[in-house]
Order: C-alpha cells, then structure tokens, then sequence
C-alpha cells in the first residue's frame, strides 16, 4: 500500500471516528435535557441535607424533623449531615460546590443567610447568586425581655431608663454579631438610645446573667426565658412580629408600641445549589409543606417556640432578599467584623 493510500484511508477512518462520536453526543442530549428538567419520579435516590453546626442547635433540629417526614412521603432516605466548621463556612460552601440536582441541600438559619455574608465579604460563595431558595422552614419570634427587678414594665420605661443612664445602661446578647445582637442595635437606632453591649456566649450564658440582674435587658425567644417569666424574673416588653405571638399573646408587638417595621423572626430555611431544576425545588418545597404540617412535627415545633411556614421558592426568596438587606445595614450601623 502506498503513501497515499495510507493518509486517504487513515483520514476515513477518523472521520468515521469524529461521525460516530458527534452522533453519540446528540444521543446523549435528550438525556442530558432530562436530567436538567428533572425526572418526574424524582427523588430516585438518596437526600443529603447539610447542616453546617453541630448536632443539637435548632438548624439540626428542624432539619431532623423535616428530613424523618420527607423520608415517608419520598421512599427514599432524607439524610442530615452535619459539616460545621468556620462558623458554619465549611458546610455551606460544600452545598454551593454541589451539583445542582435537587439532592444535595443546605439547612440554614439567618447566620449563615444574612449575618455571615454582612460580616464577611470575601466569602468562597455568594448567597445570592450561589444558591437557590426552596423553602422558610419555620420562625421564632424575638421578644425584648427585660429583668423584673429593673422596675421596666413597658417599652417607654425601658427608652426612659436608658436615657437616664447616659449610654451606661447595658444589655446582654449571645455572642458579638448574633441576631441578638444585631436586634437591639437595630431597636437601639429606631428608639434614639445609647446602650452598652455586653456579649456572652451563647444563650446559656446570656439568660442566666440576665434573670441575674447582671444585664438588665435582652432579645431572645420565648422557651429560653419561658420558666423565668413564669417565676416572674423576666418580664416581656414586646415582640418583634407583624402581629401578637400565639406563644404569649398578651405581648404586644413594637407596631402597636409606635415602633413601625420592626419585625425580625429568626428563621430556618432549605436552600439548593443555583440551576437546581425549577420543578425540582417545587417537588421538594411542597413536601416539605406537608411534612411541617405532620401533627407530630406541630406538637415538636410548637414546644421549641417554632412558627411553621413551609413557603414556596418564591415566598422564600423574597424573604432572604429582606433579611439580607436589613442585617447588612444593622452590621454597617454596629461596626461589626468577622474576626
């Protein structure tokens, strides 16, 4: 065989090579379409909902409760997976690197959607553009609770107290950059007082000090300081809601105290990794929907001082898109860093 045999056979064969691969790919883009849609019978395997704290804190906990229901209404396991680390960094950015299919997710609560991207501008993802909403689990609301042996009864006592106080009169949060923090720097601006911060850590620190008299005041939700308003150390001033709390309905919200738009409700919500299929994120929302509304998952919620929602994408997109503006413009207004 000559030279020129040889080159015209060999340039045949590759491109039988280069046509048969080209017919593969097209083969295979319906599939891929497929996958991109998502199947209608999904889930097909396995759930992997990431919790980026340890076990026990309320993320772990709601995640838990959905994950048990969502377990019996999908036939295939909903797993929690717990990943903390950099303050719940680590987990995070694991759920933002995964493939977006609906069956990776991220249990998240206001530090990690709003507080920590406010704190910290050089995280390895954005919430906004990295993730996609699926569902608001649940809120708790914050009640401005104060000490009994203060003498503050009502929320003009407390403004009067601390103006007498000249900026001395302090108040006690769970941790420098906590939500509680944030809340009472907020009110702090909106009622045109000083106070001095006295961060402690965590609640289990932060209540005792202030049934103590330590502090004379704090944010926090009502089963943390429920027993002490029944003793009648803690007294509760007001409750950072759009309207009266099913929990202590006798509290009155700040709106009715002539405090207007001051309504901040802790919160934990799903979010999926962005592109996750839109049909993908509505299957999941609406079974978790109906696994918040199980009467055993009601009665466990309702003993943490937990609202259920189970919104729709929509619903909880346009929340984060609230609670991210306004707890960047309480960081900016209180100075606060990630170290």
């Amino acid at each position: 065989m000559d030279c020129a045999r040889t080159m015209s056979l060999a340039r045949s064969q590759c491109t039988g090579l280069v046509l048969r691969a080209s017919c593969a790919a097209l083969l295979l883009l319906p599939a891929l379409a497929a996958a991109q849609a998502e199947p209608t019978g999904f889930p097909t395997r396995p759930i992997r909902m990431v919790v980026p704290y340890v076990p026990g804190g309320l993320p772990d906990t709601l995640g838990r409760i959905v994950a048990q229901r969502l377990t019996e209404a999908f036939g295939r396991p909903v797993l929690v997976d717990n990943r903390p680390g950099a303050g719940g960094i680590i987990g995070t950015e694991l759920v933002a690197r995964a493939l977006p299919d609906g069956y990776t997710l991220l249990v998240a609560d206001l530090g990690q959607t709003a507080i920590t991207p406010a704190m910290n501008p050089k995280l390895p993802y954005d919430i906004r553009r990295d993730f996609a909403p699926v569902s608001l689990l649940g809120t708790s609301p914050f009640f401005l609770a104060v000490n009994a042996g203060s003498g503050i009864t009502n929320l003009k006592e407390f403004v009067a107290y601390a103006r007498a106080r000249a900026g001395s009169a302090a108040y006690g949060s769970s941790g420098v950059g906590s939500p509680h923090h944030l809340a009472m720097e907020m009110l702090r601006l909106r009622l045109g007082i000083e106070l001095t911060h006295v961060p402690y850590k965590g609640s289990g620190q932060s209540t005792p000090a202030l049934v103590a008299g330590e502090v004379p005041a704090l944010f926090t939700v009502l089963p943390t300081v429920a027993a002490h308003v029944k003793a009648g150390s803690v007294r509760l001033l007001a409750v950072a809601s759009a309207s009266r709390s099913a929990q202590a309905p006798e509290v009155p919200t700040f709106a009715e105290l002539g405090v207007r738009d001051f309504v901040l409700l802790p919160s934990v919500g799903v979010l999926a990794p962005a592109e996750t299929p839109g049909a993908t994120l509505q299957r999941l929302a609406t079974g978790i929907a109906r696994a918040l509304q199980h009467p055993d998952s009601l009665q466990r919620l309702a003993a943490m001082g937990i609202d259920p929602v189970g919104s729709t994408p929509a619903a909880y997109a346009r929340q984060l898109k609230a609670d991210i503006d306004m707890f960047a413009q309480a960081v900016r207004s209180a100075g606060v860093k990630a170290e």
